[in-house]
């Protein structure tokens, strides 16, 4: 670790954790200790498979207001079966499909049937289990043409089946609705334990469906706050290890630790650029903070806010060009935006209440925000020039918001008020739809400020 400070992951743990998660980062073919990708053609066709259906036949908003009945038949027993339901557990809990069970046999559909039930696409495939790994062959087939428009072998690990079910889970959606899935990815957050007076704090890693959640830290010091780099698998987080906070960088791929700057004040709210080259954040001066961004290679910064105000929680926009964040400066806590190099800032939240945790949508057309008015909490989204805002669900505290990595969905923080000495306190990451439909609660446990990684990492 690039410090003297201890570090906050002891090296034993950071090895291991190296090893599982550098492993997961797959998705190309041939890798070793990843997953390899092979074609598969259509049942007596020797060229490439059929082209999917046109994309004016099927929009992510028609699916919206009728999901797509989609026949999911079991890929077999055990592992085979628990594949099977991660696809249908992901491509139900979007909202955006309907999925139908079914008992058929290996090969071609048939079709008639299908169709008559309503369906709109079927999967077929198989899983042949090679002992330390596993062989899922999968095809998806449009039933309207009977066409199959999607086929492909993967080849990984036995230990990654859960990944592999996400990972064709993504591919059924991609092709069914023409842009990319999200359900191979994961979030980091903070799980907490014990009373809310005096809460553990540490910092956790899952799928993005909540499963398989690993500890990143031993809860030994507070911790916040944790992003993704968008470009590799390295995490920022705020700690006070030591009693003093300071932002820390742990790469989930090498294990290795560093502590982001040295700042005279107290720095958090850390966010990557879009090219995972820097992070901006926000460092305490007085009674104020500032907005600062360090290049990750030199460790050199940057002041690009000095308001005399409270400065804090910068998001990039996807191109890297502006940085929208909160700031006092105008007497309440507002939204505004300015180029990434700094200077004049433009308000863009005009509506009633307090505006805080911005976060830009990797599409580029929204921006979503936590606000307080008349004592209660709502998420929102609004367009980058402050038109357009709409409230998304409200709560005792809803916080914290990051979107998946096609900006569809939404995870954020929701906690219930407490009774007498905290009794009834619970807080817990849910995820909500964009359009505000579809809110459902991650099994997360005890859990606050999710992070939603890009996708494979």
């Amino acid at each position: 670790m690039t410090s003297s400070v201890k570090p906050l992951i002891p090296d034993d743990d950071a090895a291991r954790l190296a090893a599982a998660f550098g492993r997961r980062g797959f998705m190309a073919g041939g890798v070793a200790g990843g997953l390899a990708a092979t074609p598969l053609f259509a049942p007596g066709h020797a060229h490439a498979q059929a082209a999917a259906p046109g994309a004016e036949e099927i929009t992510v908003d028609q699916a919206r207001t009728a999901p797509i009945p989609i026949v999911l038949p079991s890929l077999g027993t055990g592992v085979a079966q628990q594949i099977t339901d991660v696809i249908s557990a992901d491509l139900g809990n979007s909202g955006l499909f309907r999925p139908i069970s079914a008992t058929m046999p290996q090969g071609t559909p048939d079709f008639p049937t299908f169709k008559a039930m309503g369906a709109r696409a079927v999967m077929t495939g198989r899983v042949m289990d090679q002992g330390s790994s596993l062989r899922v062959e999968f095809r998806l087939w449009d039933v309207p043409t009977g066409t199959q428009i999607q086929g492909t072998a993967y080849t990984a690990a036995a230990q990654d089946w859960r990944r592999i079910a996400h990972i064709i889970a993504d591919v059924i959606y991609g092709r069914l609705l023409g842009e990319q899935g999200y359900f191979n990815s994961r979030i980091a957050y903070i799980a907490r334990s014990g009373p809310r007076s005096h809460q553990v704090t540490r910092l956790a890693i899952m799928d993005q469906d909540g499963a398989d959640s690993r500890y990143l830290t031993n809860g030994q010091w507070l911790t916040l706050m944790p992003r993704f780099n968008p470009s590799n698998s390295e995490l920022a987080f705020l700690s006070y290890a030591n009693y003093r906070p300071r932002v820390y960088l742990f790469n989930l791929s090498t294990g290795q630790q560093r502590i982001l700057g040295d700042f005279s004040g107290i720095s958090f709210a850390p966010r990557f650029s879009p090219d995972g080259s820097s992070v901006v954040l926000s460092v305490t001066r007085g009674g104020g903070s500032d907005i600062y961004v360090v290049d990750l290679a030199t460790m050199a910064r940057r002041q690009l806010t000095a308001s005399g105000a409270i400065d804090t929680s910068p998001s990039f926009s996807p191109d890297g060009s502006q940085i929208v964040f909160n700031s006092d400066r105008g007497g309440a806590p507002q939204l505004y935006i300015m180029s990434a190099s700094g200077g004049d800032a433009k308000r863009i939240s005009y509506g009633h209440g307090n505006y805080g945790s911005p976060v830009w949508s990797p599409r580029g057309d929204l921006i979503a925000f936590a606000r307080i008015a008349n004592g209660s909490f709502s998420l929102g989204v609004m367009a980058p020039d402050g038109t357009g805002e709409r409230i998304l669900t409200e709560g005792f505290t809803v916080e914290s918001p990051s979107f998946c990595p096609n900006g569809r969905v939404l995870a954020f923080c929701r906690q219930s008020s407490g009774g007498s000495n905290g009794a009834g306190f619970a807080t817990g990451i849910s995820t909500i739809d964009i359009t505000g439909f579809h809110e459902r609660a991650l099994p997360a446990g005890s859990a606050s400020d999710p992070a939603w990684s890009p996708l494979n990492k």
